[in-house]
């Protein structure tokens, strides 16, 4: 890793030399400094470090963080210098502070308002933003696969809801959006002003449902799980919706039970990105757990089993897999008796 900051001539023209740097923990796929500009502002600098994608996700980052911009108040940090050269972008410096009791509703508010950067004409942008991408027709085997290893039967109907899930998940693909990628405990940053997102090397543009289903099914590409109150989780996706409409005149679309469900069946959802998209993940965790953040391989699964479980029942396009995964949650338990629930708090 790097020590000095990446600071070329164009950023120096332009906000000085940067003084008194202090390296901050991040992941693998960056190195980012707490740096004094030359007018003693504090500011923070990234460097998407070389590697895999390591342009597409610098190109993910600027422009989510250029069409986020305009949300006020703010919810995110500021630009103050870009260079795409050398992938490195130059933010305002925003104090973390910490969650307090209650955080899912500011949080989802703040959500709906950053999603709400790329709906109706004041949101139209995105350049250089992919379409999010849902599961396919694979993870519906792999899923059901899954389930029958434990063996479970899966009921008459069940493999044509899921099939019938995934053009509906579709459907709400497209540029309403501004969908951050991996909106995970950490990447929401506390300000008296509200919340304020980074880290936006995932950013795309969907449907907002499909990132409100974090709270609820256990934020799916990330380290921190958690399983919140039943009453909280309804005042934060209440507080979502009414941001949403305050802020684009519209109601939210869709189903947050197909959100949760396409997580659901999702194997690649169980590990850290590096591991996706390489091995079946749900047929590996009938051989072998692994820990990620504050609960296992299995204990992420039979969360989100208990979540779709509850939220399907009596659905008319989801009602079978609903009883499919009940019936595979209570499997697991039976098998691995010693899996523990997901903690209520966040760390």
């Amino acid at each position: 890793m790097r020590v000095t900051v990446p600071f070329g001539k164009r950023l120096r023209a332009q906000l000085g030399a940067p003084r008194r740097a202090r390296l901050l923990d991040s992941s693998p796929r960056s190195a980012v400094w707490q740096v004094e500009l030359g007018d003693g502002t504090p500011a923070v600098v990234k460097q998407l470090v070389a590697g895999a994608e390591a342009d597409e996700r610098y190109g993910r980052e600027v422009a989510a963080l250029r069409l986020a911009a305009r949300v006020r108040p703010a919810v995110v940090p500021r630009v103050l210098g870009v260079d795409a050269d050398e992938r490195v972008v130059v933010l305002e410096y925003v104090e973390n502070g910490r969650a307090r009791q209650g955080w899912e509703v500011e949080y989802a508010a703040g959500l709906a308002r950053l999603h709400a950067a790329a709906s109706g004409s004041e949101g139209e942008g995105g350049e250089g933003l992919p379409a999010w991408v849902g599961p396919a027709a694979g993870d519906v085997g792999s899923f059901l696969g899954f389930a029958q290893a434990l063996g479970a039967g899966v009921p008459d109907g069940v493999e044509d809801e899921l099939h019938q899930l995934l053009p509906r998940l579709g459907k709400l693909n497209g540029p309403r959006a501004l969908l951050h990628g991996d909106p995970c405990p950490g990447n929401d940053l506390p300000t008296p002003d509200g919340i304020r997102f980074i880290d936006f090397e995932q950013a795309c543009l969907g449907n907002g449902l499909m990132e409100l289903a974090y709270l609820r099914i256990g934020f799916p590409t990330c380290w921190c799980v958690t399983a919140a109150p039943e009453p909280l989780l309804a005042e934060a996706e209440a507080a979502y919706r009414t941001a949403w409409r305050a802020a684009t005149g519209a109601e939210v679309e869709g189903e947050l039970v197909d959100a949760c469900a396409g997580w659901l069946i999702r194997g690649d959802a169980l590990v850290q990105r590096a591991h996706r998209g390489h091995v079946d993940q749900l047929a590996r965790v009938l051989d072998e757990d692994w820990e990620w953040g504050t609960v296992s391989a299995r204990e992420r699964l039979l969360h989100r089993l208990g979540v779709v479980a509850r939220m399907a029942d009596g659905s008319e396009s989801l009602g079978g897999f609903g009883r499919l995964s009940a019936d595979v949650r209570r499997r697991m338990l039976e098998r691995w008796p010693a899996l523990k629930a997901a903690p209520e708090r966040r760390p």
